[in-house]
């Protein structure tokens, strides 16, 4: 099997987990990193490598936000590989994230404050900029560039013997609400993380429509609220310190709290054992936790 990530520039966090517990389910798996920084790729490869060492791993520079540099790789890897057996579309970003307070303390007094905490609706708001492209950055980094590539590698990914899939990390910030199709890239508002995150959503139906009777399908996870480098941005590192007992404990009323990288990856290890003709495609598949600390997947309509 040949199995495509397409991470964020650190290459750690749900990623490198999710290489690592592949490996353990099937280690005859040829994995590709693509990452925008190669040394940090590499250091990626490197510890893949040091728990697995018979693993074949190798990697290929992207920047998504690029649409130059996402051609470029789409034309080396269609000479790497005959054919992609899965792409993990994970890479990801949420430019200066700021939380806002005062409507977390009105969710805290009307009641609402664990479903605004495990769904980050109506507390949190980036700011995005248009890149070197004219598009919105981060439309064009969480969706438009894996669109991109996507069909640029399309000869590799049907029409073959087996099915190949499309896994794409969303997120439960992917809120209707923060959509429009009259400003789908999101250049009016301020959620444009949750807006690109529920464009995936409906990215995934309309390819499954378009490309199942070719032997593509496609899957949306949501790994849950992980502790990683894009998590840690939202608040400064000493609050972080301060939160986390707090969250261990909300883990019992939260179950999307899956907070180790390793419990994130959950839902995309389990639709990698799964096949495709038999999976309801108007499905989002949710990283779940209890607060014992047990992982398991649950199933929800993409809304």
């Amino acid at each position: 099997l040949s199995c495509l990530f397409l991470t964020p520039s650190r290459c750690s966090g749900v990623g490198l987990a999710l290489c690592q517990r592949l490996l353990e389910e099937d280690s005859r798996i040829h994995l590709c990193i693509a990452c925008r920084n190669v040394q940090r790729s590499e250091h990626a490869r490197d510890l893949i490598l040091a728990s697995h060492p018979a693993a074949q791993v190798s990697t290929v520079e992207v920047d998504l936000g690029n649409l130059a540099s996402v051609l470029r790789a789409a034309r080396e890897l269609r000479c790497r590989f005959q054919r992609l057996d899965f792409v993990f579309l994970n890479a990801g970003i949420m430019p200066n994230p700021q939380v806002n307070f005062k409507a977390l303390w009105r969710g805290l007094l009307t009641g609402k404050v664990l479903h605004m905490l495990t769904t980050a609706e109506g507390i949190m708001t980036q700011t995005d900029r248009l890149n070197g492209d004219g598009l919105q950055e981060v439309f064009t980094t969480n969706l438009f560039g894996h669109f991109i590539l996507v069909r640029q590698l399309q000869a590799l990914l049907c029409g073959n013997e087996k099915p190949s899939r499309l896994i794409w990390t969303s997120s439960s910030n992917a809120r209707e609400s923060a959509f429009s199709l009259s400003d789908y890239q999101h250049a009016k508002g301020q959620q444009s993380y949750s807006s690109s995150k529920y464009a995936t959503d409906l990215t995934s139906v309309v390819l499954n429509r378009k490309f199942n009777n070719q032997g593509l399908y496609s899957s949306v996870v949501c790994p849950g609220l992980v502790m990683t480098n894009l998590t840690y941005r939202i608040l400064p590192i000493f609050l972080w310190k301060l939160l986390m007992p707090i969250m261990w404990l909300i883990r019992f009323f939260a179950k999307t709290y899956t907070l180790t990288p390793y419990n994130g990856a959950e839902a995309h290890v389990w639709l990698f054992k799964q096949k495709p003709e038999y999976l309801d495609l108007l499905v989002k598949y949710h990283s779940c936790t209890t607060g014992l600390g047990r992982c398991y997947v649950e199933a929800r309509k993409v809304n």
